[in-house]
């Protein structure tokens, strides 16, 4: 009986191809869906993920990484007294203004301070030394090249920024975060661009570098919540943008409505490839009849319907796969914030698998019209 299904599928493929591309899109779709959903939350932690910072210090209770406050800059003194802390740096964050010749209004942008040093932890793995060392210059700032014709500005151009010239020196990829348009600038800059008298010069996050990474969270601890610093919390990198994706994926309406929107895409394409290879039992009920007549159970047939929808299954995910790795690439050659990693793509294809045999459970149901009476009609 088993082999009766694979010969069916062979000898019988066009009857069968409608479930399978049902199975097909469906993968797609929820490898597409899966991708949007890592990259879109993932860059909600871009500031971390994207820096080299073991440690990281800011306001207590801070959600996420965009919704950090200045803190006193005598927190510095705390990390730099521990004997793990090798290096400490300031990070400035302004929510700003930007203007240019050829936008009609403003575009509201997030300037990141950053240690134009080449050895600055800030977008470590972003920018390049020679690329970081050009916003030593005065008003010197880095956009991402995907950010230029919304900032209406181009390379070597200028702009201003809370009514302050800019010079935009260098554009890179990786910057567009779920935040808004990021602008990256030195310390010195960022500080004669704020107009808050009260926040100026105060840092919003303070970055560390430790001699063993290992320890971040056991020094985390032992740093955070000294009272003669002021109010202040010291995370790990890793847990700071864990935080900060968490708050965008569950705690905000954007993250909640792209969750729900999954969840269709795996019922509908459940539904749509039930249904597919329901039709396909139902068109094979006097087959399936003539077997039972012949002596074949209705045991032995249900195996069959089984097979035939693991067979589909991953006919479908490969399919799925290769559209979806197509669709990818495409999406991130625009820069559409998609992102992939292993253990999404194999969940994907457990998921997939699984939709399809429980297509073939509820496709069973056809079976119960494969009865030898139906040869006499």
């Amino acid at each position: 009986m088993v082999a009766l299904a694979r010969k069916t599928l062979w000898r019988e493929w066009p009857r069968f191809m409608p479930a399978v591309l049902a199975i097909c899109f469906a993968g797609m779709l929820l490898a597409v869906q899966a991708a949007l959903v890592l990259g879109i939350f993932g860059s909600a932690a871009l500031y971390v993920t994207a820096s080299s910072g073991d440690l990281w210090a800011g306001y207590p209770g801070t959600q996420s990484v965009n919704l950090g406050r200045a803190i006193s800059s005598d927190v510095e003194m705390a990390l730099r007294m521990h004997p793990e802390v090798t290096a400490v740096e300031p990070m400035l964050w302004l929510d700003a203004d930007w203007r240019s010749n050829q936008s009609n209004g403003g575009v509201s942008v997030s300037v990141n301070g950053i240690n134009p040093h080449p050895d600055g932890m800030m977008f470590s793995h972003i920018l390049l030394p020679a690329t970081r060392q050009a916003l030593m210059q005065p008003g010197a700032v880095i956009v991402d090249r995907a950010d230029l014709d919304q900032l209406g500005v181009q390379p070597g151009g200028s702009a201003w920024i809370n009514n302050k010239r800019v010079f935009v020196v260098a554009t890179v990829s990786g910057l567009r975060a779920l935040g808004g348009v990021n602008v990256l600038a030195s310390l010195d800059t960022v500080r004669e661009l704020d107009t808050d008298p009260h926040d100026a010069g105060r840092p919003t996050y303070l970055l560390a570098r430790l001699k063993d990474p290992t320890t971040a969270a056991r020094v985390s601890h032992a740093i955070s919540g000294q009272p003669a610093f002021g109010p202040y919390e010291v995370w790990t990198a890793a847990n700071f943008a864990r935080r900060s994706q968490m708050f965008w994926m569950f705690d905000t309406g954007a993250g909640v409505a792209v969750l729900f929107l999954a969840a269709i895409v795996l019922v509908v394409g459940a539904v749509v490839a039930s249904q597919a290879l329901t039709a396909v039992v139902i068109g094979s009920a006097r087959e399936y009849a003539t077997l039972n007549a012949l002596g074949a159970g209705k045991a032995a047939l249900r195996w069959v319907v089984l097979e035939q929808a693991a067979w589909i299954g991953g006919l479908g995910l490969v399919l799925g796969s290769l559209l979806s790795t197509a669709l990818l690439v495409v999406a991130y050659s625009r820069d559409v914030p998609v992102d992939m990693n292993l253990a999404t793509a194999l969940t994907c294809a457990v998921l997939v698998l699984a939709l399809a045999m429980t297509s073939g459970l509820f496709a069973m149901r056809g079976l119960m019209r494969a009865d030898p009476s139906l040869l006499l009609r």
